[in-house]
C-alpha cells in the first residue's frame, strides 16, 4: 500500500487557483498511476483526474477539463492537481489516491488513500 498525505487546500474566491499536492510513501510511486476524488457534503466521493507512472496519459472528469491539471514528479514522489477557475460547486474534500497499477487510470482501480484536504470555494 502506498501512504499518502494531501496538502495544499484552503478557501479561495470563485475564479482563483489552488494547488493541491500529494507526498506519497511505501510502495515504488514511479509504478502506479495516481489520481485524485472529491467529495461534497451529502454527496459521493467522485472521480476528478488521473495520471499514468509516466505522466503521458490522463483520464478527466468533464466537470473539470480545462480548469484542473494533474501532473507528477517521480523523483519527488509527489503527485499535484493545479486547480484554475475554481467554482463553488468544486468545493468539497479533496482525497489524493494510487491506483493498482501504472495505467489504470479508471476509477474502479484506486485503492489506496489519503486523509483528504479541504478546499473551499466562496461565491
Amino acid at each position: 500500500q502506498l501512504q499518502l498525505v494531501e496538502s495544499g487546500g484552503g478557501l479561495v474566491q470563485a475564479g482563483g487557483s489552488l494547488r493541491l499536492s500529494c507526498a506519497a510513501s511505501g510502495r515504488t510511486f514511479s509504478g502506479n498511476a495516481m489520481g485524485w476524488f472529491r467529495q461534497a457534503p451529502g454527496k459521493e466521493r467522485e472521480f476528478v483526474a488521473a495520471l499514468s507512472w509516466s505522466g503521458k496519459s490522463t483520464n478527466y472528469a468533464d466537470s473539470v477539463k480545462g480548469r484542473f491539471t494533474i501532473s507528477r514528479d517521480n523523483a519527488k514522489n509527489t503527485v499535484y492537481l493545479q486547480m484554475n477557475s475554481l467554482k463553488p460547486e468544486d468545493t468539497a474534500v479533496y482525497y489524493c489516491a494510487g491506483a493498482n497499477g501504472p495505467v489504470n487510470l479508471t476509477p474502479r482501480h484506486f485503492n489506496s488513500w489519503g486523509q483528504g484536504t479541504q478546499v473551499t470555494v466562496s461565491s
